[in-house]
């Protein structure tokens, strides 16, 4: 395993992460904890969770992926083997299960505290390694979206120095070590970090956005703030939504994938521009004898501004692929190649 430092700190966290969100609901408990086994063995040290998961969200699941994480810590006594990242969920019209819910969801001092305390509860830890909010509670473009659309008449959102200060709070107390975003912007990020050095707040230690072959917007502008502020990308969703793996390539439908069981939730990589690219990639795998998911995913470890790639999986071959693509170092050719079929058609599912 290869491992990097988280932002500023002193932490060294596995280039590869183990993203959760299956477990509960996709994965069993026992296969939650199959993953968590083969991916510890494997060197990962580095968990990403969230409140909101498992993914599909609803109410009869709701925070199961943190409770099987939790119950797995309690049986393996291996807390301290762990660096543990978590999300704190945001304003939305949907979720009116989670806390007071809906657009009273948010960051503020009420929210922030509820949700900690919850997650460490579920997590049966004393404190979370990493506390990321799980989306900006202002109106941006997000979840596939590429376009900025400014509403003058937008919602309530707490000042982000008030989130610092709620977040400063939980430093204190001991149940966070460091703070992080998610689907944040270049302004966002600059804010935050602007903000932490002016007030001496906590400074954000890392962003985790989307990334992967067929969708990087964030090389156009949030790359060189992760480079020049040391505040490195958690690259989620590497395959696709595993579309990049190929499995569902002419209309193919695997049973218990997740395209097959929720196609509106996740239709962001489901374009045909996707798909012509999506196969072109595909081929270029193939044609140099690497397993579609380990190439995709090699791509995404190699960026300079990724600090880990975080990688799901439903079965221990999936996640073998996905750990394996650590040891590929994609040469000078393949990667020219990458780039003629993302400049024939950049961000193709977006």
């Amino acid at each position: 395993m290869k491992f990097r430092k988280l932002g500023t700190t002193d932490i060294d966290v596995s280039v590869i992460c183990l993203g959760t969100m299956t477990f509960g609901e996709q994965n069993s408990k026992k296969e939650g904890f199959e993953q968590m086994d083969f991916a510890l063995e494997k060197g990962v040290n580095f968990f990403d969770t969230a409140e909101l998961y498992p993914i599909m969200p609803r109410k009869e699941t709701y925070a199961d992926t943190e409770r099987i994480i939790g119950d797995w810590f309690k049986e393996k006594n291996n807390r301290d083997k762990i660096i543990l990242a978590s999300k704190i969920a945001s304003q939305s019209d949907d979720l009116d299960w989670i806390r007071e819910g809906g657009r009273k969801l948010g960051f503020d001092k009420k929210n922030i505290n509820l949700a900690i305390n919850e997650s460490l509860k579920r997590l049966k830890t004393d404190y979370i390694d990493l506390y990321q909010l799980h989306w900006p509670e202002r109106e941006i473009a997000m979840f596939g979206k590429l376009n900025y659309e400014h509403n003058h008449n937008e919602n309530y959102w707490t000042a982000f120095e008030e989130v610092l200060e709620n977040l400063n709070d939980l430093v204190k107390q001991g149940k966070i070590r460091f703070i992080g975003v998610s689907n944040e912007t270049p302004w966002g990020m600059m804010k935050f970090i602007k903000l932490a050095e002016e007030k001496n707040l906590p400074r954000v230690m890392s962003i985790q956005n989307v990334y992967n072959l067929v969708n990087r917007v964030f090389d156009i502008a949030n790359s060189e703030v992760s480079i020049r502020e040391n505040c490195g990308l958690l690259a989620y969703s590497p395959l696709a939504g595993g579309r990049l793996s190929g499995k569902y390539l002419n209309n193919k439908k695997p049973d218990k994938a997740r395209y097959t069981l929720w196609p509106k939730r996740f239709s962001r990589h489901h374009t045909k521009r996707g798909e012509i690219a999506i196969e072109k990639y595909f081929n270029l795998a193939n044609k140099y004898n690497i397993a579609p998911s380990t190439f995709a995913n090699a791509f995404v470890n190699d960026r300079p501004f990724v600090t880990s790639n975080i990688i799901g999986a439903t079965t221990i071959a999936q996640l073998k692929e996905d750990i394996d693509s650590i040891n590929i170092t994609l040469s000078k050719e393949i990667i020219n190649e990458i780039e003629e079929i993302h400049l024939a058609d950049p961000n193709p599912c977006v």
